[in-house]
């Protein structure tokens, strides 16, 4: 294309590129200086256009940008923060990860700003100031239960006796474990993610009290996943929900704030389905409704995938590491309730190489179950409040 002045269509603010610019300064230079002039890449005055040049692509991508910041559609980063925020929700930040861990140690021990450490690296922090108190029954020995917070915010796995590594050694602190697992945090909520919570969120006064309740939840800045079922027949419906009612699986929020959601946007004489059972009162008539929903189980994945790595192309250990993590990567990005399909984890895996014409390597099979053995290569399918998870160290990878 040659240079053009920006204008404003259908498909929205059009400016020039980079080369139409310098090019179209280039033909003006020689329409004043002649056309004889020398305005090669390695003259100086070709040197100085290509810096003007650049300068106004600067600029114009900035006017383009800050057009594009006036919708939620093309808005990004900080733009799209304010726009959201008209219809009153906002970007839902990172989270760290916590875990219950066991201290053990000489008795009245004083830990001050203990951090301990997981198999993986990642530090966890204990509360500032903590002491070791007497053993139920071993009263020379001393024990304490505290929440470590992990330092790297996100999605920070930990196992049951994954943490046991003291960073910061105390006289008389003797050895740490966590004996459960990590509640996990979660990134900072992308662009995309944001769109989706803010297009759902004008829904809520439009087609049906069931997309309302679905986007009052989804609106929530607390609340990082969730599933909203409704049965409105006669009978039990195949997941066993009840007759008439709404089923809401919710990750994240209160409990109080998640149920007075529901109340204030289910339909009149709905039951809320749930085992979580939070009494809510009418501020005008004083009536207290009992509202039901759901926390989700996790359902930690197992994978093994039988894989040809070509060395000529160049695949290395790091490339199966890389491969494990694409896959964990996906797992935990599904939503409460959805399915973990074998074809979507053969993409996953493949999204490590960068060339599919010319892979580093390929995948003979992948076969997948809740549990570690056994597994099979076919769909696996997850409860309506159930969420599917993993990490590395469920992810297996069979070289051929």
């Amino acid at each position: 294309m040659s240079y053009f002045p920006p204008y404003i269509d259908m498909s929205g603010l059009n400016i020039p590129s980079f080369h139409d610019i310098r090019e179209d300064l280039i033909e003006g230079y020689k329409l004043i200086y002649g056309q004889d002039c020398y305005l090669e890449p390695d003259s100086a005055d070709y040197q100085w256009i290509s810096i003007v040049a650049l300068r106004i692509y600067d600029a114009l991508q900035s006017v383009q940008l800050t057009y594009n910041n006036r919708g939620p559609m093309t808005a990004i980063g900080s733009g799209l923060d304010q726009i959201v925020k008209m219809n009153g929700i906002r970007r839902i930040a990172e989270t760290y990860s916590n875990c219950e861990v066991y201290l053990t140690g000489k008795v009245d021990t004083i830990i001050n700003n203990g951090i301990v450490a997981d198999n993986t690296g990642n530090r966890w922090r204990l509360p500032n100031i903590v002491q070791l108190v007497p053993k139920a029954g071993e009263p020379e020995v001393g024990e304490l239960y505290v929440t470590a917070i992990c330092e790297k915010p996100g999605v920070i796995s930990a196992l049951p006796g994954d943490i046991s590594t003291i960073v910061t050694p105390t006289a008389g602190w003797l050895g740490v474990e966590n004996k459960t697992a990590a509640i996990e945090g979660r990134g900072r909520e992308t662009d995309a993610e944001l769109r989706f919570r803010q297009s759902l969120s004008v829904s809520r006064p439009s087609m049906t009290l069931l997309t309302g309740t679905q986007s009052a939840i989804a609106a929530m800045d607390s609340v990082t996943r969730y599933n909203v079922l409704e049965n409105p027949t006669n009978d039990y419906d195949h997941h066993g929900n009840p007759p008439h009612s709404i089923t809401c699986v919710v990750e994240g929020g209160k409990d109080e704030d998640v149920a007075q959601v529901i109340w204030e946007n289910r339909g009149i004489g709905v039951y809320t389905n749930g085992d979580v059972r939070v009494d809510v009162v009418d501020p005008f008539t004083g009536v207290i409704t009992s509202i039901g929903f759901f926390r989700p189980i996790y359902a930690d994945i197992y994978a093994t995938l039988t894989v040809e790595g070509y060395a000529d192309e160049g695949y290395t250990t790091a490339t199966s590491e890389a491969i494990k993590q694409a896959v964990v990567d996906y797992l935990n990005s599904l939503q409460i309730g959805a399915d973990v399909t074998i074809s979507a984890l053969y993409a996953a895996a493949m999204s490590v190489t960068e060339n599919l014409k010319r892979p580093k390597f390929s995948i003979w099979s992948i076969t997948i179950s809740k549990v570690p053995s056994p597994q099979d290569h076919y769909d696996l399918i997850i409860l309506f409040n159930e969420v599917a998870r993993s990490v590395l160290a469920n992810i297996e990878i069979v070289m051929v």
